[in-house]
């Protein structure tokens, strides 16, 4: 994460229900660097009260369409509107407005936790939440009066979120915001986020977490080569896929994919770096004959699981790459 924009001058997701008001209209924009076409023809819209997911391997031009989207890079084509206002004519209209949270935090060293919140909120005519609020909202009371030279990757990485909440804005960018964390204060900062929602803020949000993505986006896109493969919710990206349920089991039995491959309702295999991965029509005669296989070899199939096409099968359909690539 990178120190948050400021002004140049002056729930499940399932139960949400975002107004179709457009917080962020994107259309047919495109930005290229050289040869690169880092964005290519990237068209989507975000509702009032969503909290939309932005996923893709590195490299997919997620971080290009942010910037664009906060004023940071003008697009080459196309029109980009956020809050109503148009972006590339306008950047310093939106930052009263909006929160950032970069990848990489660039902090003041020397300032406390409670000093450089005071900074960031007296840079706005009208801030939002006291110090101490965010303090106690991101868990950084024990570390309040610490420089941030002397504060962990997590807590620089709560910080960041922070600092992008002191203007309480109607939209917020968050980019991985919770790499680095422990799960405790990971889920601190779920709850965080779906508060947001639930108070009709809208959240657009990068991740390489698939659970993440899963639990706090309404609707989800997936770039890859600067373009958007598919969006829509988890369920419909899924059904999009038409992707079988999978029967797993550990590595360490080895059996011939040839004869694994002609199990009743078996459509393909995989594999992972543990498993063996089953992809089915038909789960209980599949592992009807995976057991029956096994027994004939004297062999056992060790953590044996069904499970559900995931948010990270549609990637893989999709990319055909693990996220971090």
């Amino acid at each position: 994460m990178t120190a948050v924009v400021a002004p140049s001058a002056s729930a499940s997701p399932s139960g949400a229900t975002p107004s179709t008001e457009p917080v962020i209209s994107v259309v047919d924009v495109r930005k290229a660097y050289g040869d690169v076409r880092a964005v290519d023809g990237v068209s989507f819209e975000v509702g009032r009260g969503e909290i939309f997911g932005l996923l893709g391997p590195n490299g997919a031009g997620k971080t290009t369409t942010v910037e664009m989207l906060e004023g940071l890079r003008p697009p080459d084509a196309g029109e980009l509107r956020v809050l109503g206002v148009d972006v590339a004519r306008h950047p310093d209209a939106i930052k009263p407005r909006i929160g950032v949270a970069l990848q990489t935090a660039a902090l003041y060293p020397k300032l406390t936790v409670v000093e450089l919140l005071d900074l960031f909120r007296s840079f706005y005519p009208k801030p939002g939440p006291p110090a101490a609020d965010l303090i106690e909202a991101l868990g950084l009371t024990e570390r309040r009066n610490a420089r941030t030279e002397e504060l962990s990757g997590g807590h620089r990485q709560r910080l960041a979120v922070a600092l992008a909440l002191v203007n309480d804005p109607e939209l917020v960018f968050l980019d991985e915001p919770t790499t680095g964390l422990d799960p405790a204060a990971r889920r601190a900062l779920w709850d965080l986020i779906a508060g947001m929602r639930d108070r009709n803020k809208t959240v657009l949000l990068t991740t390489h977490y698939m659970d993440e993505a899963e639990i706090l986006c309404n609707r989800i896109a997936i770039m890859d080569h600067g373009r958007i493969l598919e969006l829509g919710t988890v369920d419909q990206l899924v059904a999009r896929q038409s992707l079988q349920r999978s029967v797993r089991f550990d590595r360490e039995m080895t059996l011939p994919d040839e004869l694994l491959a002609d199990l009743a309702g078996v459509v393909r295999i995989g594999h992972d770096d543990t498993s063996v991965i089953l992809y089915t029509g038909d789960v209980p005669a599949t592992i009807a004959g995976l057991l029956a296989l096994a027994d004939a070899r004297g062999a056992e199939p060790r953590n044996l699981l069904v499970r559900r096409p995931t948010l990270e099968d549609v990637f893989l359909e999709l990319t055909g790459r693990a996220i971090r690539d």
